[in-house]
């Protein structure tokens, strides 16, 4: 397969619609971290994404009469909108099934581009199946998002465009992983021209699907995902897509959300040019093999893979960059109740900005207080301070890794609950669409009663819920039930520390 394919790549059809895009120098991240760093600028495609490389090449490759019948495809939103420029060109009618969670900005991409935009489903499997039902329904041909070796041609177009615009070696190129057909054609013709430059992929920790593939030697679904990086997020890359990463692919790395929200902002410090999630997982990946290997003066290109994002979620990026950069820290630290207890405890902080300081009455002896703390030197200065603090008296719980912490905790107002008997705590994550706490209340009915709960819209296609439920002992075994059948993806925290010290 690996000679077809480079052939394929060498031969494929992409620039009716798509831009030679330009391989630019991040001044800022090079500097930072001491390598020459550049990152290829797929986001300035004319859909803001790579995905109408491989949508083009496969449809223009079709018959005659597969062109005339039309084609389906299934996409959480860039495919889509490859598909839907390519029908355009090409004069090929373009039914495209999306997830009602996609964001509205992919959907009316989709439609401004001639596109048949239909909304099913909850996910991108349910999407998926829909497409394939149109497909065998209508005689319509099912152009796949990643494992089609058309597509994945199309793809590898990046790397021809990278090595002419780079005639020195690279040392190590970064790619975003979802399905796998980015850095399949990638990494072939990389590889195929260029073998020792290493070909890094880089995965969402909540959507690993091609990193537990390549751990096991097999394809691994996985059962469920988190999807912040959208774009990225796939239960199951392709049988095409596996096999040629496990020849041409050096090693795969898993990024945090914060870690992908600091590269967001990375990336923008340095183009002005907000990425979407997935279109920043490269750049977050490189930054965390660097600072692994230790990596200096090395040649490096990060692939910007797209810039498709909601409005509405820069603000929940923005809150988790400072984290994810080791900017910030959150902390809860016990302070006397006692007048001028605020002032000594800023003392104490030094010079450090406080970017938040939430407190309410609760005892006559001793306050809880929730902080954060703006840091220059990223851990080491985080345990310098919390150091410092223990060695003048103060308790401190460090929840820069909490979750509830960082997504609810900081955002309520109140404090610990007075009678509150039985009360457990559990996250959820409920579908980002109208009556779904309504199934969640009707599911549960009379039978336990809502003692805590907070909801924060962050633009992505699940809602992050927090709920306190009282649930008798007796009555836990009848709660797990209902939990099962409810189908939410959710956690228990009744047992974490920032709960039991600020809620519980």
């Amino acid at each position: 397969m690996k000679n077809k394919l480079i052939e394929k790549i060498l031969t494929a059809r992409v620039y009716d619609v798509a831009d030679e895009t330009p391989l630019e120098l991040a001044q800022s991240l090079s500097k930072r971290y001491e390598n020459t760093i550049h990152l290829k600028r797929e986001d300035l495609q004319p859909v803001f994404s790579f995905k109408l490389r491989g949508a083009f090449n496969c449809m223009f490759h079709l018959s005659d009469e597969e062109k005339a019948r039309g084609v389906v495809a299934a996409s959480a939103g860039n495919h889509a909108q490859g598909v839907a420029i390519a029908g355009s060109k090409l004069g090929i009618k373009t039914t495209i099934v999306m997830p009602k969670i996609t964001p509205d900005i992919k959907v009316k991409g989709v439609e401004s581009f001639g596109g048949n935009a239909v909304l099913v489903g909850s996910t991108f499997d349910e999407a998926y199946a829909h497409a394939m039902e149109l497909a065998e329904k209508e005689g319509m041909s099912f152009v796949h998002p990643f494992d089609n070796l058309d597509v994945i041609a199309g793809q590898g177009t990046i790397g021809m465009e990278l090595l002419r615009q780079h005639p020195d070696p690279i040392d190590v190129i970064f790619v975003a992983v979802g399905g796998g057909g980015l850095i399949s054609g990638i990494a072939s013709y990389i590889k195929f021209l260029s073998p020792s430059t290493k070909i890094i992929g880089v995965e969402h920790e909540e959507a690993q699907s091609m990193t537990l593939s390549i751990e096991k030697g097999e394809l691994v679904e996985l059962e469920s995902i988190g999807t912040f990086a959208d774009g990225a997020a796939v239960k199951k890359a392709g049988k095409n897509t596996f096999a040629i990463v496990k020849d041409v692919v050096d090693e795969m790395i898993t990024v945090s959300t914060d870690e992908t929200c600091a590269a967001i902002k990375d990336v923008f410090e340095d183009t002005r040019t907000m990425l979407e999630p997935a279109g920043a997982l490269a750049t977050a990946g490189l930054k965390k093999y660097v600072a692994r290997h230790k990596l200096k003066n090395k040649q490096l290109v990060s692939i910007a893979s797209g810039a498709n994002i909601n409005f509405d979620r820069l603000r929940h990026v923005a809150e988790r960059a400072e984290l994810g950069e080791k900017r910030e820290a959150i902390l809860a630290v016990t302070i006397p109740e006692r007048p001028n207890s605020f002032k000594y405890f800023c003392e104490a902080i030094g010079d450090r900005a406080i970017t938040e300081f939430n407190y309410r009455y609760a005892d006559a002896k001793e306050a809880q207080v929730f902080t954060g703390v703006k840091l220059s030197n990223g851990d080491v200065e985080k345990e310098a301070l919390i150091n410092s603090l223990r060695q003048k008296g103060y308790k401190v719980l460090d929840l820069s890794d909490n979750e509830v912490a960082k997504v609810h905790l900081r955002f309520m107002v109140g404090g610990h609950a007075q009678g509150v008997e039985n009360e457990v705590l559990y996250r959820f994550r409920f579908p980002e669409r109208p009556g779904a706490l309504l199934h969640f209340l009707n599911n549960m009915g009379g039978n336990w009663n809502i003692s805590l709960f907070h909801y924060r819209n962050h633009g992505s296609d699940f809602g992050r819920v927090l709920i306190g439920i009282q649930v008798p002992v007796e009555e836990r075994p009848q709660f797990c039930k209902f939990l099962q059948d409810l189908g939410y993806e959710h956690f228990e925290e009744t047992d974490n520390p920032a709960y039991q010290s600020f809620l519980r």
